[in-house]
């Protein structure tokens, strides 16, 4: 089971969202204050934070300050303030995201769970997959029903989106052109199978602009279809 240190000081607030990761099977340390929180650190590993900035003690920033002085653990925001400065400011200080109250207690389990994949973490207190591998490189963030590539978010047309979502859901199975038609065109029909190849063409330009080498996760089967790679 993950592990989550959430610092929070509303009761009302942290009941939900360890309500809320519980149901989800994560293991939650919950923390009133900063000083509680990296004294919790200390005393056991952790796979996630999700830090309130405005805590009784001290900013969640100064605790995410401390953590990083010995952990590269990703971290949440979760802030009533929305301004510019202080996303940068979280951001920059080594947080992975930022949630302005009020939130979806479901989005932020959702963002947890891509921030871990983004990670590596998978729940395994670190435990690395394998080094290039796709389930490393690509993760789906069914909440905004975006794809990243690394750190990169593609921007995709929603027919990309869709085939390359096809073969992230199915890593290593060859499609045939007329099978991604199927699942990613709502009229396959009105267009040809030489539209996939036009559209995975597009996709690992997108894939290779993320990130180097990326483009080639998507395999070509010559006579059978397309697949992506289980490992590079």
């Amino acid at each position: 089971m993950p592990r989550v240190l959430l610092v929070e000081d509303e009761p009302a607030i942290a009941d939900t969202l360890i309500y809320a990761l519980e149901t989800e099977r994560f293991e939650v340390t919950h923390a009133l204050t900063g000083s509680a929180a990296l004294q919790s650190a200390a005393n056991k590993a952790h796979d996630f934070a999700i830090l309130d900035i405005g805590l009784p003690d001290m900013t969640g920033l100064d605790v995410c300050r401390k953590l990083r002085e010995t952990s590269s653990i990703p971290v949440l925001f979760l802030t009533a303030r929305d301004s510019e400065i202080d996303r940068i400011l979280g951001l920059e200080l080594g947080g992975d995201d930022y949630v302005t109250k009020p939130f979806s207690p479901r989005e932020i389990v959702a963002r947890v769970r891509a921030i871990l994949r983004r990670s590596n973490g998978n729940g395994s207190h670190g435990k690395p997959q394998q080094p290039g591998s796709a389930a490393s490189m690509l993760f789906h963030d069914e909440s905004t029903m975006r794809i990243h590539c690394g750190d990169s978010t593609l921007d995709l047309t929603s027919h990309e989106y869709k085939l390359l979502l096809v073969l992230i859901q199915h890593p290593g199975r060859v499609f045939s052109r007329d099978q991604l038609l199927e699942r990613a065109w709502t009229d396959p029909g009105a267009v040809t199978d030489r539209t996939v190849d036009a559209h995975v063409k597009s996709i690992r330009a997108k894939l290779r602009a993320a990130r180097d080498g990326a483009e080639a996760l998507i395999e070509t089967r010559r006579g059978l279809g397309y697949s992506l790679a289980v490992s590079r």
